[in-house]
């Protein structure tokens, strides 16, 4: 397929032009309750072809390779009509490369039956509804398989096979009048393995979600918190990892001049690393949807902005090296700036010595949503709990945080010695990502707005 591609786009009138094939194999099985309600795969490939000319750029999407030929025209027929009339494009340079990477799959889900897929799943859905006060469940089976193979006229020709499974859902309890929800996720890209063994994990969700309806609604007002690993990965990403890409900030410049480089935006103790080439996890690949190999990038080093994820259009418009963070949903689209793997680094201290630490305040417990607007952010959690002193107190739920970025990275104090990542993605920045991965440690924050009764 490569030489295909290679001889698609040979002779074309462009300065520079790329061209992406894939195929998108994906199975979906969900459960309402006891319920099977949907146990199918689906089979798509497709064509995105980009061009630049004379400062202009543009990309075409086909599903035909009869019709390859008409894009790659249009493709260089919209470069040359957008060159003059906006931005001037550049590409930065990079070495062109020659790849062909297979993942290290521990059990191949192309490999297991339907059958099998669907036995597992409704092994983990009836753990949770065997559970006194459990109404309801709501989960599903996730299995996407994308096969590329991108070929550019600069003399890159890379094929990879990205995988990623996911188990998950959110179980439902109820008491009378009280409904509580609580969700629940394994997975990962290192295959079925991901999903294996993991009864421990969908109890405790159970467990959880019972537990929530004993809960007292938090009271609102300012408090001093610990966030756990969910919850720190979930703020890390939306609150701050979405600054870190480049095509955020470029035509905003107030943002972009407090997002320089050398710019001091968090506390001493804050370092958080965007590292895609982290084995098994959600958000691995080793080449992006321009062909280009991935780095890891020290996004922010003791509170001192000092990297930023970048295409190679955006890094040539800041001037600042290409990171490989240029990822496309599917054939259906032309890659984007995104982030992979994105994490807080963690302390050196128990999470019981970081409780004592916070003295009084709030612990709260993994992501439930949210929103950010500009600077600002509102998230949910599904769970918390009073802290005295340090200890642990009662349960607590109906929570929502909230607060400016630049001021809360500053009133980070510190984090204990355990990181944990995400083992299922999800971003829907203009396209859904599905390999984007968060987490980090526990993190304490002092006078953190908290929603609530």
């Amino acid at each position: 397929m490569l030489e295909k591609l290679k001889n698609m786009i040979s002779g074309a009138d462009a300065d520079y032009l790329d061209i992406r094939y894939e195929v998108k194999k994906t199975t979906t099985i969900s459960m309402a309750g006891s319920e099977l309600k949907k146990a199918g795969s689906n089979s798509t490939d497709g064509y995105v072809v980009r061009a630049l000319k004379d400062g202009g750029f543009s990309s075409v999407t086909v599903t035909r390779e009869d019709d390859v030929p008409e894009a790659i025209m249009l493709a260089v027929q919209g470069a040359s009509a957008m060159a003059g009339g906006g931005k001037n494009v550049s590409l930065e340079d990079v070495e062109p490369v020659q790849d062909y990477v297979e993942p290290d799959l521990k059990g191949d889900p192309a490999q297991v039956p339907l059958k099998e897929k669907i036995v597992l799943l409704k092994k983990y859905n009836d753990i949770m509804l065997s559970q006194p006060d459990i109404a309801n469940t709501n989960m599903a089976y996730s299995e996407v398989d994308r096969e590329k193979f991108f070929v550019s006229s600069q003399g890159t020709a890379v094929r990879e096979r990205v995988c990623t499974v996911s188990i998950g859902g959110e179980v439902v309890a109820r008491r009378g009048e009280i409904t509580q929800n609580i969700r629940a996720a394994v997975g990962g890209a290192n295959g079925m393995a991901a999903l294996m063994g993991r009864d421990d994990v969908f109890l405790k969700r159970a467990k959880i979600a019972r537990e929530l309806l004993d809960a007292d609604p938090v009271k609102g007002g300012t408090y001093d918190v610990v966030i756990n690993p969910s919850l720190t990965g979930v703020f890390i990403h939306e609150a701050f990892g979405h600054f870190s890409e480049a095509d955020i900030i470029e035509d905003n410049p107030p943002l972009r001049k407090k997002m320089a480089m050398g710019s001091k935006i968090g506390s001493d103790v804050v370092t958080i690393i965007a590292d895609t080439l982290i084995p098994n996890q959600v958000g691995f690949y080793k080449y992006d949807d321009e062909g280009v190999p991935v780095k890891t990038i020290p996004l922010m080093v003791n509170g001192v902005l000092k990297g930023r994820l970048h295409s190679r259009r955006t890094a040539a418009e800041f001037g600042e090296p290409v990171t490989g963070h240029c990822v496309a949903q599917d054939h259906g689209y032309e890659p984007i700036v995104r982030m992979g793997t994105i994490y807080l680094e963690k302390g050196k201290m128990p999470l019981k010595e970081l409780l004592k630490q916070m003295g009084d305040g709030l612990y709260l417990c993994d992501g439930k949503g949210g929103q950010t607007s500009g600077e600002n952010f509102t998230f949910g959690a599904q769970y918390g709990y009073l802290v005295k002193d340090g200890e642990i107190q009662g349960m607590v739920r109906d929570i929502n945080i909230m607060g400016n970025l630049f001021t809360t990275m500053k009133n980070i104090e510190a984090m204990d010695d355990t990181m944990k990542l995400s083992e299922r993605g999800g971003c829907g920045k203009g396209q859904m990502n599905i390999k984007s991965g968060y987490g980090g440690p526990s993190v304490l924050i002092r006078s953190m707005v908290v929603g609530g009764v």
